[in-house]
């Protein structure tokens, strides 16, 4: 059923489309027909312009002949003055249309005899010679040109009569043409329209009913989705707790390393003093000499170094865990003066390697302020961390208030800059990026993206290999706690 609704809707629309296509075709064939016949009435103006202004010519020439009086000839000048144009319009209508151009040239050719013929016995006159311009006009020339002249006209405007009347009726036809593809463009409207009425009228009783099939089951979603959340926030805690009780329960067997170590490190000490003693009276073999006096110190610096580390991991996952136990304390924060007090902290080391910390005026915001310190005073410290020795180290802090209730801060820096394929990475616990010349575990970015986010935030990366980094923060301006430890 649906297909069948689809299939009518497409070929009402393509119908539709293919009669607006054929209107505006019409419509256009209409606009052509009629500028050919007000050009071609142009052009029948022009050539009755034309014979009128050689009559008018002819009555003056005979008032000049007859009276002598030059002030017969201004009708004469202003008759080829008149001429010259209408000759115009007809030549560039032929331009346009070649078939007409036996029928100009004619007109032309006869206009211009017409005028040579009138201005020979006008010059005569005037040389006075009448007898002999009297005799040039009984000779009939003149009168053979003008019947010539009167029957080219009435050739070319029955040719151009014709072709007008055959115009008018096509353009007659067109218009009936345009009507009936209007009313049958207003036919499928009404089609289209009556489907499309019936098709969201289905459509809207489909959606009420599964509005209504939603709501019944939106009914005991609501139970289901609160069990889970509690599931899995016991989940968590549960979580949690491991990892606090594994940490702990692995900080015993290291302190024991730790301390054996120190005992074994002792007791090398007094082997060493007593190899010396026996030095002193025989030869002791090297081997021996080496085990004691290297090989076993540095087997005890590589436990040291190693236990240091797990300690520092030890410590880390603590933190974790604690910090993923204590539950967020919404208040109102003054983030300018947080910030600045947290590059205040670092200022010792911004001073050494010739560094500034600039801290624009931030937007204040309502969240929880341990975790805010923690996250500020991460990423200021990466950043004082991981400058670019090869220029002058610049860190900006800077914020805005955008729509939707929300806050947006950026740490920048002009640093080492992270390659693209670690960008998710660094936030990933134990992984690093780019040359290990700094002290650090890897855990400093999973923190602050844990703590965003159990405040409502997010963070997002923007940072190009050699140029610089920037981190983007965005959080509520208002922390909501929806349960003790769970944001809204």
């Amino acid at each position: 059923m649906l297909r069948s609704i689809t299939a009518l809707l497409a070929l009402a629309f393509f119908l539709l489309l293919t009669v607006n296509i054929a209107s505006f075709v019409i419509i256009q064939r209409t606009t052509s027909l009629n500028q050919a016949i007000e050009q071609a009435q142009g052009m029948r103006r022009a050539a009755r312009t034309a014979f009128i202004a050689v009559l008018n010519a002819e009555t003056a020439q005979r008032g000049y002949l007859l009276t002598g009086r030059e002030t017969f000839l201004a009708p004469f000048e202003t008759a080829r003055a008149e001429m010259n144009p209408a000759l115009a319009i007809l030549d560039e209508g032929a331009e346009k249309d070649p078939s007409l151009q036996p029928y100009t040239a004619r007109i032309h050719a006869l206009a211009d005899a017409k005028f040579v013929e009138m201005d020979q016995t006008l010059t005569l006159t005037r040389e006075g010679r009448i007898g002999q311009s009297i005799q040039l006009v009984r000779s009939g020339q003149g009168k053979r040109v003008m019947d010539e002249f009167r029957a080219a006209i009435d050739a070319f405007d029955k040719l151009k009569s014709a072709r007008i009347a055959e115009r008018n009726r096509m353009s007659q036809r067109l218009g009936v043409l345009t009507v009936a593809m209007n009313a049958i463009a207003g036919l499928l409207v009404l089609v289209l329209a009556l489907l499309s009425a019936w098709v969201v009228r289905r459509y809207v009783g489909e959606i009420q009913r599964a509005r209504e099939e939603l709501d019944a089951v939106n009914a005991g979603l609501e139970d289901t989705v609160r069990d889970r959340t509690a599931a899995l926030t016991r989940a968590n805690d549960e979580i949690q707790r491991f990892a606090y009780i594994v940490s702990h329960d692995l900080r015993a067997p290291l302190v024991n390393v730790m301390g054996y170590t120190s005992e074994l490190e002792q007791a090398g000490k007094t082997i060493d003093k007593a190899i010396a003693e026996v030095e002193t009276h025989q030869t002791v073999a090297p081997d021996v000499v080496m085990a004691v006096r290297e090989e076993m110190p540095e087997a005890i610096g590589f436990i040291r170094a190693s236990t240091a580390k797990m300690d520092r991991l030890i410590n880390a996952i603590l933190k974790l865990s604690r910090e993923g136990r204590r539950n967020p304390l919404p208040e109102p924060l003054d983030m300018t003066a947080m910030a600045r007090n947290i590059a205040d902290s670092v200022h010792h080391q911004t001073e050494a390697s010739g560094a500034r910390i600039v801290v624009e005026d931030l937007p204040p915001v309502e969240s929880d302020r341990i975790s805010m310190e923690q996250i500020f005073g991460n990423l200021i410290d990466n950043a004082v961390k991981y400058l670019d020795e090869g220029r002058p180290g610049e860190i900006m802090v800077s914020g805005e208030e955008v729509a939707g209730g929300w806050v947006v801060y950026r740490v920048a820096d002009n640093g080492r800059g992270i390659a693209p394929r670690d960008h998710e990475r660094i936030f990933e616990l134990f992984r690093r990026s780019g040359k290990q010349d700094r002290a650090g575990e890897g855990l400093g970015l999973a923190f602050v993206r844990n703590s965003v986010r159990r405040i409502g935030g997010t963070i997002d990366l923007e940072s190009e290999l050699g140029k610089g980094s920037t981190f983007l923060l965005k959080f509520p301006k208002r922390l909501i706690l929806s349960e003790p430890g769970g944001v809204l």
